[in-house]
Parts: C-alpha cells; sequence; structure tokens
C-alpha cells in the first residue's frame, strides 16, 4: 500500500482556512488529494468557525499530511499566520477552504520557483465560479508592464498585474516581511504580496488556468467601501518603504484613484440614505459614470431626480456577490413598479 509522504519532507505547505464554510471544504480537499505533486502538508485552520469544520476535516484526518487547527477567532490574518506557523516546508500556497486546485497547481508552480530565484510569488489564471451569472476567467489581458509572465512591484502596485489568492511563495520571503498583518481585515492578500515584491525581484504569472475561484453572496470582498480603504491603507504603509523611488509616485496615484473611488460610493450612499441632489452632485465631481448608457441616465436624472435612488440601488446590487440581475431586468422592473415619474 502506497504510504503518503511525510509532512517533514514535505515540499509545500498548503494552508486552507476554513472560516464558515465547512459545507464546502471537501472541494478544496478532494483537490488537494488530486494533485500531481504528492509532497505536500497541509493545515486546516478553523478560525473559531460557527460550523463544524471539525467534522467536515475528520475523513481527511487519516492521511498523515493533512491537520486540522482549532482556534479561537482572530480574522482571516491570523488564522493563516498561525496555519503557516505549524508547517515547515519551505514554499507556501494558499487555498481557501471553498475554492480549488487544478491538478497540476502545485507541480506548475514550484517548478517556477526551482527555476526562478528572483520571483516572490508565482500566480497563475483561475476560473471564478459559484454565485455569478457565469463562469469566467480572473484575467483576461495581459499582464503587467513586462512580458506578461514577470511583474514589476510597479505592475502589482497599480494592479496591472493581477494576483490571485491561490498564490505560492518562499517561506523565507514569508517569515522575511513578517506574514500577514494581522490589523488588516480587508486587502490583506495585497498587503502582503506588496510587502513580498518590496525584497526585490518580480511576481510570476503562470497562464494556465491552475485555480477555481468560487464567488458567495456573502464573501469578504463584497463590500467596496471597505476594501477601498484597506487598499488605501496598502499603499500607504507602502510609502514608508518607497521614499526616493519611482514607485512611490504609483502608490500616490492608487491611493488618489482610491480616494475618488471611496467619496464616488459615499455619495452613492447619499442618493440611496435620501439627499438626491447631493448625492448626485457628488457622483458628477467624484464618478466615473461617463459611458454612453449613464451618459443618458444622468440626463435622465436631471429631469427625474427621483429614479437615481433605484438606478444607482440596482448598479449596488449589480456590483456585489451573486447578483445576476441585468440593467434590462431592473428597467423591467422599474416599468412594472412604476406608473411613470412624477
Amino acid at each position: 500500500m502506497m504510504t503518503s509522504p511525510s509532512p517533514l519532507t514535505a515540499r509545500v505547505a498548503v494552508i486552507v482556512p476554513a472560516y464558515g464554510v465547512a459545507h464546502l471544504l471537501h472541494e478544496a480537499l478532494d483537490s488537494l488529494l488530486a494533485q500531481s505533486l504528492a509532497d505536500w502538508e497541509c493545515v486546516v485552520i478553523d478560525d473559531g468557525a460557527p460550523d463544524d469544520v471539525a467534522g467536515a476535516v475528520a475523513p481527511y484526518l487519516a492521511d498523515s499530511r493533512i491537520r486540522f487547527l482549532a482556534t479561537d477567532n482572530r480574522g482571516v490574518s491570523a488564522a493563516r499566520n498561525r496555519a503557516v506557523a505549524q508547517t515547515s516546508a519551505p514554499y507556501v500556497a494558499l487555498l481557501d477552504g471553498d475554492d480549488r486546485f487544478t491538478p497540476d497547481y502545485l507541480s506548475r508552480t514550484l517548478a517556477v520557483l526551482d527555476g526562478d530565484p528572483d520571483a516572490r510569488l508565482v500566480t497563475c489564471n483561475a476560473l471564478i465560479f459559484g454565485a455569478v451569472a457565469k463562469p469566467r476567467l480572473c484575467f483576461t489581458s495581459k499582464q503587467g508592464s513586462l512580458d506578461g509572465t514577470r511583474g514589476s512591484l510597479a505592475d502589482v502596485l497599480d494592479r496591472s498585474f493581477g494576483i490571485y489568492i491561490g498564490t505560492t511563495f518562499r517561506r523565507a520571503d514569508f517569515e522575511t516581511v513578517g506574514g500577514f498583518d494581522e490589523d488588516m481585515t480587508h486587502a490583506e492578500d495585497l498587503d502582503l504580496w506588496v510587502r513580498l515584491m518590496l525584497l526585490g525581484g518580480h511576481a510570476h504569472y503562470v497562464d494556465e488556468v491552475l485555480g477555481e475561484y468560487r464567488v458567495r453572496a456573502s464573501s469578504a470582498s463584497a463590500s467596496a467601501e471597505r476594501m477601498l480603504l484597506g487598499n488605501i491603507r496598502v499603499y500607504e504603509k507602502a510609502l514608508t518603504q518607497l521614499a526616493g523611488r519611482g514607485e512611490a509616485g504609483v502608490a500616490h496615484n492608487m491611493i488618489d484613484r482610491n480616494r475618488r473611488a471611496l467619496a464616488f460610493e459615499h455619495a452613492v450612499d447619499q442618493v440611496i440614505d435620501g439627499d438626491t441632489q447631493g448625492g448626485i452632485a457628488g457622483i458628477n465631481e467624484h464618478g466615473d459614470l461617463n459611458g454612453p448608457m449613464w451618459m443618458v441616465i444622468k440626463r435622465v436624472w436631471s429631469i427625474w431626480p427621483g429614479l437615481a435612488r433605484p438606478t444607482l440601488q440596482w448598479r449596488r446590487r449589480s456590483h456585489s456577490r451573486g447578483n445576476t440581475e441585468s440593467f434590462a431586468s431592473f428597467l423591467r422592473t422599474l416599468a412594472r413598479g412604476s406608473n411613470g415619474p412624477g
């Protein structure tokens, strides 16, 4: 009978935070067991979850490579740090408890790190599935400003080089930068990528679908305003290490961009909360609703301001996780529920 490799000889530690996803955990772990590279270790951590993560992981503990860590709730950054501290492999890969790896994920990402000492992290394309209108790819355009495979610090800062959360990196680098910032509740992954890139070298993109990212309506990243505040904090932190470097200008530009986007979201809040005129003024000042459809809609608002609130409520729903309502469907609903503007 074939025995599992010992965690003591594992090449990569797979970290699986599973708060609130006990019912989906089997999919993540099955995808790990299906890996073409077998010498891994895995820690599943519940982070004080209210659901039965222990029961969900129990059938997998017969495999000596998989361990379960029950802790109090301190958030995903602390959970990942705690799980990493329980492992020893030279590489670390992230797999959220509701996501999946394709069978060659570990073999492809580790091959890059083995062959490229200047790669600070390895990311890939991924299929987005779940609470979306239809599955789609994470990345559909060229990555970054270089060759599409390597990304610079500036590329990571300005988000032209996208990094999928299921990313692999070196333990030594992770420990050098101090792991995830446990004070970050949003954009904690971007914060780690930026701090890894500040070590020098480049990010590496594998142009293959090696991960599957599940969208849930309750995903933490569903809140635009909290994500924008998290992004701003990432760039402000980065500026403390970018003095005198050209990338400081990129960070300043991204702070301005995120602040404008935050002001726009606050203006949308104003309209939804009843301050229609003030909110519309803020949208016109800070927003980017300048496509042909939105130019028409804003002209309609100037005649019938009362339509702004339901329209912006639709827009916010359409940008939230799990929404599938088209604008045409929204217009039909609006027409059925109204006798016309008054």
